[in-house]
């Protein structure tokens, strides 16, 4: 008897139809003799109901206050779809029982809005498998150390899945989404995309973390960071699908060493929408700079993601960074309120027209000349690269918005992603 955790995205339980065959399916698995613990997100849409509420309440800048408050709200509709689920469980004859974050409890840090999970307690559900229960826990959400909710981000049901399922040393974590599986990019943008049978963790992560939106980032950390089995599979399947053939299906998260693991040089293309870049211009080129700037950024919780400084001439140097295009406002105001007078220069540039794109593959370590290829195929569309970034296993560049679907279509097929895997 295997302990397995399931987790249902916001579309899988999008209607009571829905979520009656989530539970049907739940119960297929319960029945074949797993302890199940499922992780469901809010229904879809609700989330965003939620919180455009708030949005015709709140002032305009959001105060600690009124974070709490937002993530108290948010933290609802988890709740909702949570209970509705054991509901239907119980109407297939199971017991069941469904649990907030705060009950387990699954504790977590005081960052309202993009709280980090810090422990679990699964003595409690354990509890509950021990006595037979199918147990569900809310996704999302938390409790931090004063007792106040706090819910994850956007995407945060992925990490508490995972979260859990590491916790309580789970067999497997199946996400049951709207896809199924991890695809060699979108195939809204692509429609010759391929789906993936088995893809590391590490290029897992680097296509969640440059806008893949298949997995939550912090997901894949944790299941790389605990070994937790982790398979990616579609929840519109027949809920009465055999159940060893559903065990196979879409797309298994595993190691690098794996035998099994097609040996592609770039696997996937991956983009992402909601980038902007802030530039200063004209700053002193001296040591303690770049933390001048980009320390004021962080403090304020806002994450950085390509950097460029450049070449030096007489002492003053221009300095890039591109931020989420939802704290791009705030990078701004940040900027010409603390850090621009300490610098010497009032010259603040910004760009929400760019997005990013980026091959990744762990066949890019042992492969040379695959950076110049992208360049080429970009070259060959008339698409001029604004920053570029690097890692072993992935090569990222910045372009002008209104290119991007064509920049991925390019790429796909300079890199024979449309081909069958060998």
């Amino acid at each position: 008897m295997a302990l397995i955790v399931h987790k249902y995205g916001g579309t899988s339980m999008g209607s009571t139809e829905r979520i009656r065959n989530v539970a049907k399916r739940v119960a297929k698995w319960a029945r074949a003799g797993h302890q199940m613990v499922v992780v469901p997100s809010a229904m879809s849409g609700e989330t965003n109901r939620l919180l455009g509420l708030a949005k015709e309440l709140a002032p305009a800048r959001h105060t600690d206050a009124v974070l709490r408050e937002l993530d108290m709200l948010a933290a609802t509709g988890e709740q909702a779809s949570s209970a509705l689920l054991a509901i239907a469980l119980q109407a297939e004859g199971l017991s069941s029982v469904s649990y907030a974050g705060w009950q387990v409890p699954i504790r977590t840090n005081s960052a309202y809005t993009k709280a980090r999970i810090e422990s679990i307690d699964d003595g409690r559900v354990r509890t509950d498998l021990a006595e037979g229960k199918v147990v569900i826990v809310t996704g999302f959400q938390g409790v931090d150390e004063a007792g106040n909710i706090t819910t994850l981000g956007r995407g945060g049901s992925d990490t508490s899945a995972v979260a859990v399922a590491a916790a309580m040393k789970a067999d497997e974590c199946l996400i049951f989404t709207d896809v199924d599986g991890v695809y060699t990019t979108d195939p809204r943008v692509v429609p010759e995309a391929r789906r993936l049978h088995t893809v590391s963790f590490e290029e897992m992560l680097e296509m969640a973390s440059m806008g893949s939106k298949v997995l939550q980032i912090r997901s894949v950390e944790f299941a790389g960071k605990y070994k937790v089995k982790l398979r990616v599979l579609s929840s519109f399947t027949p809920w009465d699908i055999d159940i060893n053939e559903e065990a196979g299906s879409g797309t298994l998260i595993t190691f690098e060493e794996d035998e099994q693991m097609e040996q592609a040089v770039v696997s996937g293309i991956a983009f992402n929408r909601d980038e902007a870049k802030v530039s200063i211009l004209g700053v002193p080129d001296k040591p303690g700079i770049a933390y001048n700037i980009l320390g004021a950024v962080a403090d304020a919780n806002i994450e950085v993601d390509v950097i460029i400084q450049n070449i030096s001439k007489d002492g003053k140097t221009d300095f890039s960074f591109t931020v989420h295009r939802n704290d791009y406002a705030r990078t701004i105001d940040l900027l010409k309120g603390t850090v621009l007078p300490t610098l010497g220069t009032d010259i603040l540039e910004g760009d929400t027209k760019i997005c990013k794109v980026s091959i990744v593959g762990i066949g890019m370590r042992s492969h040379v000349g695959i950076a110049s290829r992208m360049f080429r195929a970009l070259s060959e569309e008339g698409i001029n690269i604004q920053m570029i970034s690097t890692s072993e296993i992935k090569t990222s560049v910045v372009i002008d918005e209104k290119y991007m679907e064509l920049a991925v279509r390019a790429l796909h097929k300079a890199f024979d992603l449309d081909q069958p895997a060998g």
